[in-house]
């Protein structure tokens, strides 16, 4: 994967930027709160079609830009993928709504022509690592699902189509629940939304299962060598449905007890999640909410058996999303075939200088890099003589070789 041409228009404070990219490893050198950040925030955004910085995609418009009744941001790239030239462009509008409101409106063509989202991901991937993402391993549930569903909807086709109607028949779901909670009715009004919403569901946690599977395969062993062999790293699936049979009398099994479900069939994990709904069906109704599903999936990580976000120390925080993002960028070529584009903000300053070593090796062998950095020094000199610099200052940036 190739991104030849940059282009943006309105995001954050970059109001323009114009830009041919070197199939190389480029870095972006300046100050805090110049930009650098965002050239890498709007390339992922190009990937995953949403930010890795907010939840909100109206504050990627530019804050001057969105003061105007009517308001642009484009995102516009040229990228080479499996031998072909692909063009892609993404267009945010603000637009009047009501008295003196805006609503956003997205817009995505492909080479031309109007698309979903969920037809487009895929065609161009990427990985980023920001020292936001901690959140992965410390934060809340919700953040580990959606670390899986950015890097499921970006390799596995159909991810994110079948993700959008899960959560369209899980929205209307939960409004008959609440209905029937409150005024009664007939339950059997449920059984059409319990058919689609496990046929759906178990899809998903089909794909869950073999993915951080996959992942962990990678990770662990780049962990084991960040770590030079001191430590090993497992990631724990946790679905809220879980499909394996356990056996009776047996209560649960520990987190550090590693559980193989990748035998499962689909139609088996069908079975027993509609089986599963149906008998905890006046439970959900008395609470107005669906209580299991992909909605409420965990992810945990494992270093010697003790779960890295109760028990682990800084380091060993950012260990581990070091070699999770690593694992990413080897599973998505594994899985497609091409070399994601890397995305790494400010890594160098959060590594020791064994582990700048370490990441620099995995990252020689994609096609293209882009580094952001306040110190160019972090690099070595032999990596900073081959790679392309580009400064970065007051929303500007500019090629150092440029004339």
């Amino acid at each position: 994967m190739h991104l030849k041409h940059l282009s943006l228009t309105n995001f954050r404070r970059l109001t323009r930027l114009d830009v041919e990219l070197p199939r190389k490893t480029i870095v972006l050198v300046g100050g805090n709160a110049q930009g650098k950040t965002s050239v890498l925030e709007a390339v992922y955004f190009l990937a995953a079609f949403t930010s890795v910085q907010t939840h909100v995609d109206r504050q990627i418009v530019n804050f001057d830009e969105a003061q105007n009744p009517l308001a642009v941001t484009r995102l516009v790239a040229d990228y080479q993928s499996n031998r072909a030239k692909q063009h892609l462009e993404v267009r945010l509008i603000l637009e009047p709504t009501g008295v003196n409101g805006q609503r956003l409106r997205k817009e995505i063509l492909q080479n031309g022509v109007k698309k979903q989202a969920s037809e487009v991901m895929g065609n161009f991937n990427a990985v980023i690592f920001v020292p936001q993402m901690s959140q992965i391993i410390e934060g809340a549930p919700d953040e580990r699902r959606r670390y899986l569903n950015l890097a499921l909807a970006q390799t596995v086709p159909s991810y994110a189509r079948t993700l959008s109607e899960y959560h369209h028949v899980l929205t209307q779901r939960n409004a008959l629940l609440k209905a029937l909670n409150e005024r009664g009715g007939d339950t059997k009004q449920l059984k059409v939304w319990d058919e689609t919403l496990a046929q759906l569901g178990a899809q998903i946690i089909l794909w869950r299962i073999h993915a951080v599977q996959e992942i962990e395969r990678f990770a662990s062993n780049i962990h084991h060598e960040l770590t030079r062999g001191t430590e090993w790293l497992r990631l724990a699936y946790e679905p809220a449905y879980d499909p394996l049979p356990k056996p009776e009398m047996q209560l649960g099994l520990k987190l550090d007890t590693p559980i193989d479900r990748s035998a499962l069939k689909l139609d088996e994990i069908q079975k027993g999640f509609l089986e599963r709904l149906n008998s905890i069906r006046y439970e959900e109704i008395s609470r107005g909410v669906t209580t299991i599903g992909p909605h409420r999936d965990d992810l945990r990580f494992i270093i010697n058996k003790a779960d890295v976000s109760d028990y682990g120390s800084r380091g060993q925080m950012r260990t581990t999303l070091l070699a999770l993002k690593l694992a990413e960028v080897e599973w998505m070529h594994e899985r497609t075939g091409e070399w994601p584009v890397i995305l790494l903000d400010e890594v160098m300053a959060e590594l020791d200088t064994n582990r700048r070593a370490d990441l620099l090796k995995y990252v020689s062998k994609s096609e293209q890099v882009l580094f952001t950095t306040t110190d160019l020094s972090l690099f070595t000199p032999e990596f900073v003589e081959q790679a392309e610099i580009w400064d970065v200052s007051g929303g500007f940036v500019r090629p150092r070789n440029s004339p």
